[in-house]
């Protein structure tokens, strides 16, 4: 598992803050309510979920000196995802109908682990805190974890809708693997195409230093 490291005025952590979650409920919400509207929304509900899911033993957070929540980096692997949760939990939430049509929905949007691969279940920086490199140190912590876990490749998805996050993904040395058109789903997840990226990752000849 990787450590805290500090940067000039944040630090990269293991894991979600207790008192950070109510905020990284919202700002996951934020950051992707236009391909979850549908299968999430509304809004109040849709954070309420997320609060009541995510799983900090599968992120990574960027916090200020202060300790205010910056940003995260979630996860996914065969034990779990940073947007974990079950049927139950949608029931909870929206009640038995709406969590059988928004878990038909979420199951479009699923992806499946691949041995060898961590694969990236989501990760956004908070407004006020873009421009200082804390995307860039979320994205590099997410390596240092994957080459501690001993995997060889890093995978995500970005839409074609953002393309600010791409540019950000290449110049981390992520390249295009396939693209999925989505057709007529346009209207329901808000993109027209989601492109997988990947890069691969070392532990060199003497295993992970991290």
């Amino acid at each position: 598992m990787i450590a805290a490291r500090p940067h000039s005025d944040f630090g990269i952590e293991v894991g979600l803050r207790a008192e950070h979650r109510k905020r990284a409920a919202k700002g996951y919400w934020e950051a992707f309510s236009r391909k979850l509207r549908y299968p999430l929304g509304p809004e109040a509900k849709a954070i309420a979920f997320l609060e009541r899911v995510l799983d900090p033993s599968h992120a990574i957070s960027a916090v200020s000196g202060a300790g205010t929540f910056l940003g995260v980096a979630g996860f996914k692997t065969p034990s779990g995802a940073f947007v974990g949760g079950g049927f139950g939990d949608l029931v909870a939430t929206y009640g038995f109908a709406g969590a059988v049509v928004r878990g038909l929905l979420a199951g479009l949007l699923e992806r499946e682990c691949e041995p060898g691969t961590l694969l990236m279940d989501g990760i956004f920086v908070e407004p006020d805190a873009r421009g200082r490199g804390v995307g860039k140190a979320l994205l590099q912590a997410v390596e240092r974890h994957a080459v501690a876990s001993r995997l060889g490749h890093i995978r995500l998805d970005v839409i074609d809708t953002n393309p600010r996050a791409r540019a950000l993904y290449e110049r981390e040395g992520f390249r295009e693997k396939s693209v999925v058109s989505l057709g007529p789903l346009k209207a329901v997840f808000g993109f027209s195409r989601a492109t997988e990226m990947t890069k691969a990752v070392s532990a060199g000849p003497n295993g992970p230093v991290v």
